[in-house]
C-alpha cells in the first residue's frame, strides 16, 4: 500500500511503525475470509482491510477521528485471525493498537461511553474492586431486564452465579518443587481471573510443582495491562506492565528464573509484546528480557515432558482462544497435552473464529459479541463433548454463560489427569465420566 507520510510525521516512532505496516498491505483481501466481524456484518469497513484504509487516512491527515472511523475500529475484536491469514505479514495488532491510542487521545466520546470505559479500566484490573462489583451485579441481576443500556445488561448477564473465595495461593510466595528441582518459574496470577476462577492458578501451581518447578508469585506483579491497552489507554496499560517488568526482573536478577508462566492467553500475548511496547522506554532492555522469558503454561508443560495418563474416558471439545492460536501461534501443544493425559479431544467447526469475548469486547459491543457467542457455542455443542477446555478466562466466561456443557481451563484437566483433584467446574455438575485418575490422586 502506498503511503504519503511527511518526513516530520515519520520522526515519530509510532507513526514510522504504522507506515511500515501499512506499506506491507497489498489489498489482497485474504483477511476478510477469517475476520469475525466481517463474517457477521458483511461490511468492508468492518474487515481488517477496510479498517486499514480508515487508519491510513486518519493518521496521514492527522485528523480528529470521526464517529464513523471510531465505530469501525471499536468493532474490531483484536482477535488477530487476520494476521494468521495474511500472506504479506501485515502486523495488524501493532497498527490497530496505535489507532486506538490515537483515538483515545483525540476523540471526544459521548459521556456515557467515557464513563463506562473509565469504570471498566478502574474495576476489572483490580481483583478486590472486581470482586465487589461482581457481588453487586449478583444483587442487581434479577432486575437486569429493567436496565435500559444493553452494555450494562451484558455486564449483569456475564456475572457468575458463584464467586469463589479468595485463594491465598495468589499471594506473593514461593511454592517448592516436589522432588528434585528442574526449574524456577514465576507465575503470573492475573487480575480478573483471581476474582472469577481461583482454581486455575491453584491447578497450575500443583502441576508445575509436581513436575519439579519452584513456582514464584512475585511481589508487585499484577495486571498485565491488556484490558486498558486494547481500549487505547496507553498510559494506564504501560503503568501496569512496568510494575510487572520490575517485579519479574527483580526475580531474574535475584534467585533467577527459567520462565515466566502465564495461564491466561490474552495476558500472554500482551506480555510477549512488552519488548515492542517499551522499545523507546528506559525499561526497553528489561521489557525484552521479560518478553523473551514469557511462556504459556502449555508451552512449558510440553517442555517438561508431562507424564502420560490413562484413559480418562472423557470427550473434550478444545476451544482455541484467539490470543493463543493467532496471537502466540500456539496451536498443537494444548491438544497434544490433553491427548497425552488420556482425554479424547475433538475440535469444533470454525475453530479459527472468535467466541466474542475479546477482553472487554463482550461488554462494549454486546450485540456482535452475542452473535459470535451463539455461533461458537453451537459449534462446540455440536461435537457432544463432556467438557469444553480453553486456555483463557475471558473465553471460559463467554462460552460458559451460554452453554449447558461445563467449561474448564486446560491446565485443570491436565492437573486432574496427573494426580490433582477433579476440577470444580466438573465436580459441581457431576460430569466426571468414568475416569479413573492415577494412583495417589486426591480426586
Amino acid at each position: 500500500m502506498r503511503t504519503q507520510f511527511s518526513e516530520s510525521q515519520l520522526r515519530d516512532p509510532a507513526t514510522a511503525r504504522a507506515n511500515e505496516i501499512l506499506r506491507a498491505c497489498v489489498h489482497c483481501g485474504f483477511c476478510t475470509a477469517t475476520c469475525p466481524t466481517y463474517q457477521v456484518l458483511g461490511d468492508e469497513l468492518d474487515s481488517p482491510r477496510g479498517r486499514i484504509y480508515l487508519i491510513k487516512d486518519m493518521l496521514e491527515n492527522e485528523r480528529v477521528p470521526d464517529a464513523r472511523t471510531v465505530r469501525h475500529i471499536d468493532r474490531c475484536l483484536s482477535c488477530l485471525a487476520c494476521m494468521t491469514t495474511c500472506p504479506s505479514g501485515v502486523h495488524y495488532m501493532h497498527l490497530v493498537d496505535h489507532a486506538r491510542d490515537y483515538i483515545e487521545r483525540r476523540y471526544a466520546r459521548p459521556w456515557p461511553e467515557r464513563a463506562l470505559r473509565w469504570m471498566l479500566a478502574r474495576i476489572l484490573p483490580y481483583p478486590r474492586r472486581f470482586r465487589l462489583a461482581l457481588l453487586g451485579a449478583r444483587i442487581v441481576r434479577p432486575f437486569r431486564r429493567l436496565v435500559p443500556d444493553a452494555r450494562l445488561r451484558a455486564m449483569l448477564e456475564m456475572a457468575p452465579a458463584r464467586i469463589p473465595p479468595v485463594s491465598r495461593n495468589d499471594d506473593p510466595q514461593v511454592f517448592a518443587a516436589q522432588g528434585a528441582r528442574r526449574m524456577r518459574v514465576a507465575l503470573m496470577t492475573g487480575c480478573a481471573q483471581k476474582a472469577l476462577d481461583t482454581a486455575i492458578n491453584d491447578a497450575t501451581i500443583r502441576i508445575l510443582t509436581r513436575l519439579g518447578c519452584d513456582v514464584v508469585v512475585a511481589e508487585g506483579a499484577g495486571c498485565c495491562g491488556a484490558l486498558a491497552h486494547h481500549m487505547g489507554r496507553a498510559r494506564e496499560s504501560h503503568a501496569g506492565a512496568a510494575r510487572n517488568i520490575r517485579a519479574w526482573t527483580g526475580e531474574m536478577d535475584g534467585a533467577g528464573l527459567d520462565a515466566i508462566v502465564i495461564n491466561t492467553s490474552g495476558c500472554g500475548t500482551t506480555i510477549k509484546d512488552y519488548g515492542y511496547m517499551f522499545r523507546n522506554d528506559p525499561l526497553a532492555e528489561d521489557a525484552r528480557r521479560v518478553s523473551g522469558m514469557a511462556m504459556d503454561v502449555c508451552e512449558l508443560l510440553a517442555r517438561l515432558d508431562m507424564p502420560a495418563g490413562g484413559d480418562m474416558q472423557m470427550r473434550v471439545a478444545y476451544h482455541a482462544a484467539c490470543s493463543l492460536q493467532h496471537g502466540q501461534k500456539i496451536t498443537a501443544a494444548p491438544k497434544d497435552l490433553l491427548k497425552r493425559a488420556g482425554f479424547r479431544v475433538v475440535e469444533p467447526a470454525e475453530s479459527h473464529l472468535c467466541c466474542g469475548s475479546a477482553g472487554t469486547y463482550n461488554l462494549l459491543q454486546p450485540a456482535i459479541s452475542g452473535q459470535l457467542q451463539a455461533r461458537k457455542v453451537g459449534n462446540l455443542e455440536a461435537r457432544a463433548p463432556d467438557v469444553i477446555a480453553a486456555g483463557n478466562i475471558g473465553c471460559m466466561m463467554q462460552i460458559g454463560s451460554a452453554s449447558r456443557i461445563p467449561v474448564v481451563h486446560t491446565v485443570e484437566l491436565l492437573d486432574w489427569a496427573t494426580g490433582g483433584p477433579v476440577p470444580p467446574g466438573l465436580r459441581e455438575t457431576g460430569r466426571t465420566g468414568k475416569a479413573v485418575p492415577p494412583q495417589g490422586s486426591n480426586a
